[in-house]
């Protein structure tokens, strides 16, 4: 029970990891998108964030591990006899086939950089405009301004927020038995049923209050050291 319950908790491990990887650079373009008065840029950024925000992780997991496979029968039973090469719809198939990990990291990235996106948004959009213009009065450029004036106070703006984010990410990597990947929880329940004990759940839940607690003490550790910034 031991070894399964560790290799799942090994899972979850990778998959909280691997979601921060992605999700938290891929957020910072989302933002500027939303924030873009071009609304070629702005109008998509906003649907993609109304579909991430506005549905459940549980059913993103579903359709992007299904989703690829129900395209490409449909592609192929539509464009088949337009497009006779079948090393055409070999490679297709290639580029639409995840495995059940990728799906879910692919889901778990798209759908955390949405949220991480508006956190962004709220932080970047608090700064006053006044510490724009006595930057450029400095000579600074405008990636200058941000990297080294903007960035720094929105990073201490956003901690407790991201906070939340990241602490909700460590219980929702349970959702990745949706699609049949073998984390801890998935682990501890299969484990409840062979031995009629509850104990293996028990032990899931200490692992995710051990989990979040070193988030905590790590966003707190981070508040601290950016304390300066008022």
């Amino acid at each position: 029970m031991i070894g399964f319950m560790l290799k799942g908790a090994g899972v979850s491990l990778q998959v909280f990891f691997l979601t921060l990887l992605f999700s938290i650079p891929l957020a910072l373009p989302v933002a500027f998108g939303r924030m873009a008065k071009n609304p070629l840029v702005r109008y998509p950024i906003g649907c993609y964030l109304l579909v991430m925000r506005g549905t459940p992780l549980m059913l993103q997991l579903i359709f992007i591990y299904f989703g690829p496979k129900h395209l490409f029968n449909f592609l192929s039973g539509a464009l088949g006899p337009l497009i006779p090469s079948a090393g055409f719809w070999e490679a297709l198939r290639f580029v639409l086939s995840f495995n059940r990990f990728t799906a879910v990291i692919i889901a778990f990235a798209l759908n955390y950089a949405a949220y991480f996106a508006e956190i962004y948004r709220g932080g970047i959009e608090s700064i006053p405009r006044g510490q724009y213009e006595a930057a450029k009065v400095l000579g600074f450029s405008r990636s200058e301004t941000f990297i080294r004036v903007i960035l720094p106070q929105v990073v201490k703006r956003i901690l407790p927020a991201s906070g939340n984010e990241v602490i909700t990410l460590v219980k929702d990597t349970a959702l990745a038995q949706v699609i049949g990947v073998a984390e801890l929880f998935h682990a501890a329940q299969n484990a409840a049923s062979r031995e009629f004990s509850a104990t293996p759940i028990f032990a899931a839940g200490l692992f995710y209050l051990i989990m979040n607690w070193a988030v905590t003490a790590a966003f707190i550790r981070a508040e601290k050291g950016l304390s300066y910034y008022t």
